[in-house]
């Protein structure tokens, strides 16, 4: 068997094979060959006459572990080498998606560890850019190549790699961003243009994956950790993006909003989201970047973008794309007042249009919880500024936030039937998201709170009536009473919700009466139950009673009460 057939069969129990002591042995050959002298004519060989596309992955591989290595290669051999895969990703257009991705990564790994390197009185590595140039000026797949470089560049500067000194990294990380990153984002928008200005082949797979590509080039430039805080991306909804103050210019034009606008509307989902994933950034960027009357412009020009997309929602039926606009709403309250929201000319109409999309999802209980989340952030934050807005013009939070707590009320309360009936997963098992989604709703809830006092008096009456009558009727355990339970279920837990709210509004005597009456109603269930234990016990309603008296203790037992209240007596 010739030296290239042996790497081949070794690249198959590698990447393909099943059995796990053939992986062993390869992984230990893998690792001799890195080590080996011939390391590089061997991976050249594999480039260049293997006959299948793990041996190319193979070849990428070890050269990418050749190029890490802590003590470098000489300065010559690791051009040689850049230059080398850079002649061959041209010359091979057609190369499996994954190998060119290994191999570019080869290409990012070489230019990050060596771009404070000389030689002759140049940069050497920073030459990339330009070489990325030339491969934009070819066919579609050199251009997809093109960006791919740029791409895996942009992410490999931004990667911390803790094996070696986090400050050489941030000095690295801060050079690239100050030389490159902003020419880079440009040339992405540019690309972006020249897409919108001709026909859009969607049916052309490689137009759609250059589309695609530029989209994930753009994301990543907006994702970079500009001042070195590696902010934790659990944090979604506190992000706030460090845009440099050298980008001002491009994000002063409104151009480059409608660009993205322009994109989100005019692409299928797949695009479309990644679009929005753009937008999402482009409404986290920090206020400072603008002067006062600047920032208002900026906002405006999102708002009218909101407006177009939630009066053509065509889009939103995607589950990506809704989730993305879903945040983008939540990012405007993060990052703007409520104050300067009020005073955009077209608050008066989005605020219903959200208002109406929210009402909407919220009846769709079903469907992406974790996308409801941001809505809910919205909504939560808004009212929580209402004493807060200087602003004469109106918030109209009174208008459209007793509907938002009425959708969730009774959306839930229907939800249950459809459960119980279809032997669906019930959403009050999980309690993570239920008890998230509540104390959201607990801030929204207390605005117009005799609206919601005056549903939920009206609607524990009415079903604690027909689970008393179900009670003393004969039929014993049926649907009837499982639905019942769980309607009994959700109430308990919203009464504990508005009940908790106290302490995040402003609240009068006549509030507090009002938590009196419901509070009373759970009371009363308490005593109904326990008299017709064991029978009458229910683990749901239970534990719903449980976050209720918790909610109860907190706000009117407590030790740190700011105010006494007659509801405590």
């Amino acid at each position: 068997m010739s030296f290239l057939a042996e790497l081949e069969v070794l690249c198959t129990h590698l990447y393909i094979g099943t059995d796990l002591t053939q992986r062993i042995e390869a992984e230990k050959a893998l690792l001799e060959l890195i080590d080996s002298p011939e390391c590089l004519s061997k991976c050249q060989l594999l480039l260049e006459q293997g006959t299948t596309s793990y041996a190319q992955l193979l070849a990428a591989t070890c050269l990418s572990k050749l190029v890490s290595r802590v003590s470098p290669l000489p300065i010559e051999q690791r051009i040689d080498i850049r230059n080398y895969i850079l002649n061959y990703v041209a010359s091979q257009p057609k190369l499996a998606p994954f190998v060119i991705q290994a191999l570019i990564q080869v290409i990012a790994k070489i230019t990050k560890s060596g771009w404070f390197e000389v030689q002759k009185d140049q940069f050497v590595f920073r030459e990339i850019i330009d070489d990325v140039k030339k491969f934009l000026q070819g066919t579609v797949e050199h251009c997809i190549t093109g960006v791919i470089i740029l791409s895996e560049l942009t992410q490999e500067m931004n990667l911390v790699d803790y094996s070696r000194p986090s400050a050489k990294h941030r000095k690295i990380a801060t050079s690239f961003r100050d030389t490159s990153l902003k020419d880079i984002l440009v040339l992405a928008c540019s690309l972006l243009k020249e897409v919108l200005a001709k026909p859009l082949n969607l049916q052309d797979q490689y137009q759609q994956n250059l589309v695609m590509q530029v989209l994930k080039l753009v994301l990543n430039c907006l994702n970079f950790d500009f001042i070195g805080s590696s902010a934790d991306e659990s944090a979604d909804d506190l992000c706030t993006v460090q845009i440099p103050t050298t980008w001002r210019t491009i994000f002063l034009e409104p151009e480059t909003l409608d660009l993205f606008f322009d994109l989100y509307h005019s692409l299928p989902p797949l695009l479309s989201q990644l679009a929005l994933s753009c937008l999402v950034q482009f409404a986290s960027t920090r206020r400072s970047l603008f002067s006062s009357p600047e920032r208002a412009k900026y906002l405006g020009n999102l708002i009218k973008g909101v407006k177009r997309i939630l009066e053509n929602p065509q889009g939103l039926s995607d589950p990506g794309n809704y989730h993305e606009f879903c945040r983008f709403l939540a990012r405007l309250k993060t990052n703007y007042q409520l104050g300067e929201l009020v005073m955009v000319k077209e608050y008066p109409e989005v605020i219903r249009l959200i208002a109406n999309f929210t009402i909407t999802s919220l009846q769709h209980w079903e469907f992406a919880p974790n996308s409801v989340h941001y809505l809910l952030t919205l909504w939560q934050r808004m009212v929580a500024s209402v004493p807060f807005v200087k602003s004469t013009e109106p918030h109209l939070l009174d208008t459209y936030a007793p509907e938002i707590t009425k959708a969730f009320i009774t959306s839930r309360l229907e939800s249950v039937a459809i459960v119980v009936r279809d032997h669906l997963d019930d959403p009050l098992d999980d309690t993570a998201t239920v008890f998230q989604q509540l104390e959201q709703l607990c801030t929204v809830s207390r605005c117009e709170y005799e609206k919601t006092c005056t549903l939920l008096v009206q609607l524990f009456d009415q079903n604690a009536q027909n689970y008393q009558k179900l009670l003393h009727s004969a039929s014993g355990i049926t649907v009837d009473m499982a639905i019942q339970e769980g309607r009994l279920a959700w109430l308990v837990y919203l009464v504990g919700t508005v009940v908790g709210g106290r302490l995040t509004y402003t609240s009068t005597d006549e509030h507090d009466a009002m938590d009196g009456e419901l509070s009373c109603r759970v009371f009363q269930l308490i005593s109904l139950m326990d008299s017709g234990l064991p029978q009458c016990s229910n683990e749901k309603i239970e534990l719903a009673i449980l976050w209720f008296l918790d909610q109860f203790r907190k706000t009117y037992v407590g030790d740190q009460l700011q105010r006494t209240s007659k509801v405590g007596y």
